[in-house]
C-alpha cells in the first residue's frame, strides 16, 4: 500500500504532473526542468525527489547534473499504467500543451550555458 500512497501523493501536485508530462519526449536535465517550471532549483529538486521515490521517473547523474526520464519497461506495471493514464487524461490540457511548446524551445538551448545559470558556488 505504501507504493500506492507514494504514487498518489506524487501525482497530487500540479508542478510534478507538469514535470512528468514534460518528459514525454525524452530525458531532460534538471536545469531544463528548472527553466520550464520557473521554480527555484531546490524546489524542482524536491519535486523530482518525490517523483523518483514514487518510481514515476528514473534518474541518472552526469557530472554535477541530474537527468530525468519516464520509467521504462523495467518499472512496475502499476507505475507504467499510472503514467499512461495520466498522459491520456491530460494531454489536451492548455497548460500541458503550452509546456510541450516550452520543452521544444528549451531543448534547443545550449545545455551547458543553461546549466551554468544554476551552478552553485
Amino acid at each position: 500500500m505504501l507504493d500506492f500512497i507514494n504514487m498518489t501523493k506524487a501525482l497530487s501536485d500540479k508542478n510534478r504532473v507538469r514535470a512528468i508530462m514534460m518528459l514525454r519526449n525524452g530525458e531532460l536535465c534538471v536545469c531544463q526542468l528548472i527553466e520550464m517550471l520557473g521554480l527555484a532549483p531546490s524546489t524542482v529538486s524536491k519535486h523530482m525527489s518525490i517523483l523518483r521515490q514514487a518510481r514515476l521517473v528514473q534518474v541518472r547523474k552526469e557530472g554535477r547534473w541530474m537527468y530525468y526520464r519516464l520509467p521504462d519497461g523495467d518499472a512496475p506495471q502499476r507505475v507504467l499504467e499510472a503514467v499512461r493514464w495520466m498522459q491520456n487524461s491530460i494531454a489536451d490540457d492548455k497548460q500541458i500543451v503550452a509546456d510541450g511548446r516550452q520543452v521544444k524551445r528549451v531543448s534547443k538551448l545550449d545545455r551547458d550555458e543553461l546549466c551554468a545559470c544554476y551552478k552553485k558556488g
